[in-house]
């Protein structure tokens, strides 16, 4: 970080922060210089780094710097700079650090024992880093691990904690399309065609990796005709936008046209 600091400090941002303010108030005015940037970028990260150097007790501060560093590609830095954050303030950022592992990494394991340690950290509410439940996130986690009776399970009590609180309409349509991909991949159909069909009813028959897995379904109980209907219609829903995808990585188990294309030459 010394590398950094001398050789990448902005002149911007060593003028912004100069004269005759106290330790904190440059502090401040860095976080503040550094906020106006996108995380990635060379003036972001050199602000939290001086900040940092300032007080290194602020672990929203240790988190925006490492954050930096794995949007830029940098991996092998992220880590010790985010259980910095962790170290200072377990409780909002280890279910945070979590998050990045299942979906930077695919470390489902670490990501699980990040979301249970949130369990134990605050026992009174269910955190919600990037704006689901660690129940929900652990969902996916198990999936990626293809143990689908936990995957399952979480699901379940996700749905049913937000349709309690909130109504079905309000929860996160991913949930069902999971849910019914553990139950296809498990082999138990029946409930499969459940959340799919419930996926659609919720968000306008429109979802075109609900249709590509009931094409699956029906492609394998000889539906040919059928099963290429909703091939067609999950193409037209891919092309308009209407399908599971994550900026910066891949989402879990994400289709492509190439899949669609596919399945659709092998019904014909």
């Amino acid at each position: 970080m010394e590398k950094l600091l001398k050789f990448c400090l902005s002149i911007i941002l060593i003028t912004s922060v100069a004269g005759c303010d106290s330790k904190q108030e440059k502090v401040e005015k860095a976080t503040e210089f550094g906020f106006r940037f996108y995380q990635g970028e060379p003036n972001h990260m050199n602000a939290f780094a001086y900040a940092i150097e300032l007080d290194s007790t602020k672990a929203e501060n240790w988190r925006e710097l490492s954050v930096t560093y794995l949007k830029r590609g940098i991996p092998h830095e992220w880590k010790k700079y985010y259980d910095k954050a962790v170290a200072h303030d377990p409780e909002t950022w280890q279910p945070w650090r979590g998050y990045l592992y299942l979906w930077f990494y695919r470390d489902y394991k670490n990501a699980i024992a990040d979301f249970d340690a949130s369990d134990t950290l605050t026992p009174n509410f269910i955190d919600t880093p990037q704006g689901h439940s660690v129940d929900y996130w652990r969902g996916i986690a198990y999936l990626g691990l293809k143990d689908y009776k936990n995957s399952i399970a979480y699901f379940d009590k996700h749905i049913k904690k937000e349709t309690e609180e909130s109504g079905e309409d309000w929860v996160e349509i991913n949930a069902f399309l999971y849910r019914g991909i553990a139950y296809y991949e498990s082999k138990n159909i029946e409930k499969a065609l459940e959340n799919f069909d419930t996926l659609l009813r919720l968000f306008n028959n429109t979802s075109a990796d609900a249709k590509y897995y009931k094409a699956l379904i029906l492609k394998e109980q000889q539906k040919n005709d059928e099963a290429l209907n909703y091939v067609e219609s999950a193409i037209n829903d891919y092309n308009l936008g209407y399908y599971n995808n994550r900026p910066y990585v891949e989402t879990l188990r994400q289709i492509y046209p190439e899949d669609l294309e596919s399945l659709r030459n092998s019904l014909k």
